[in-house]
């Protein structure tokens, strides 16, 4: 749970206090050894051959926690899981970044990690789509694909041999981020799973939800060079010679989002910013059943960040939990 900067009134500080505790109850594993704080001790038998993993040590014949956490055990295996814990790259990560330094062959990209990672010209797709070798236009006209301070999403490839990370973005998928907002949020509340990128085709919008809690909420933009010509052959069809735009007019209607996939977008980052307050795990369930409770509630886009949502929210999570439960019993 996070500092929340939100006046409550009497009655709204009484419930949420409520919903924490009731949370605080339902969570699973809850009990006096499931979050421990610095040199407490952790109840095992160290003479069953326990394995003493991260944010452990043995002092005076005890297991003590060396972090502060939740006390996790996988077989054998006690470590103390952190409650706010620094993004570690792992290989098949999807990062989004923002780009900081255009250097020879090579973008440089600040990932919300203790060191840059850097993304080189080899390991990307040419705006042609051809594979081929890069020369040296190409490395001249690296500006025209990504500059400073642009926004791209990418995948983690590796690490080179002086500790930096290394990135790929070989798929249509990744590449350049534009006409949306840029989240950041803690990465120890985004898990990893198969599916990163989504499309919320109700409201138009691209939800990437990076590794390293750097989140994208984006209008929906098609990808790939033959949707290009298809549209472009299509609207020469349609329209035919006469009927033909200025090109100012086609590059204004290209980059214009509708107000309504604005305020999508706009309510969309900010279930997220909730949650992120709140100290849930941002999955996409999470954020769809946000979305929904702010419309079913009436609430608009600007009271979503207000005292009374940020209660609804809790409250919420407590009947979802509760109703799991009871689907298990």
């Amino acid at each position: 749970m996070r500092d929340l900067q939100v006046s409550f009134s009497q009655t709204q500080r009484v419930r949420f206090q409520s919903a924490l505790q009731q949370l605080k109850d339902l969570s699973p594993g809850s009990g006096p050894a499931a979050t421990v704080v610095v040199a407490d001790s952790i109840p095992v038998n160290l003479e069953d051959s326990v394995l003493k993993g991260h944010g452990t040590a043995e002092s005076d014949g005890q297991l003590v926690a060396t972090v502060c956490g939740v006390v996790e055990r996988v077989n054998k295996l006690v470590y103390v899981r952190p409650f706010r814990a620094r993004y570690k790259p792992e290989i098949g990560d999807i990062i989004v970044g923002r780009v900081i330094e255009v250097a020879p062959k090579r973008w440089r990209l600040e990932i919300n990690f203790s060191q840059d990672a850097v993304l080189m010209l080899s390991s990307m797709n040419l705006p042609d789509g051809i594979q081929r070798r890069r020369t040296a236009v190409d490395e001249l006209n690296m500006r025209s694909i990504f500059e400073e301070d642009d926004v791209i999403c990418a995948e983690v490839r590796g690490f080179q041999h002086d500790g930096s990370l290394q990135l790929q973005a070989r798929s249509q998928k990744y590449g350049k981020l534009e006409r949306g907002q840029l989240l950041t949020v803690p990465p120890y509340l985004v898990k990893r799973r198969k599916q990163h990128f989504h499309h919320l085709e109700d409201d138009g919008v691209d939800l990437i939800v990076g590794c390293n809690g750097y989140i994208w909420v984006g209008e929906h933009l098609e990808t790939g060079e033959n949707v290009m010509l298809e549209d472009q052959d299509n609207h020469m069809e349609k329209d035919g010679k006469s009927n033909l735009k200025l090109k100012g007019d086609q590059d204004e209607e290209g980059t214009f989002t509708s107000v309504e996939t604005r305020r999508s977008i706009c309510r969309i980052a900010n279930a997220i910013r909730l949650l992120s307050a709140l100290g849930f795990t941002l999955s996409l369930e999470a954020i769809i059943d946000t979305v929904e409770l702010s419309f079913a509630s009436n609430i608009s886009v600007k009271d979503m960040l207000a005292a009374e949502f940020y209660v609804q929210t809790a409250e919420r999570e407590v009947e979802r939990r509760v109703s799991k439960l009871r689907k298990k019993a």
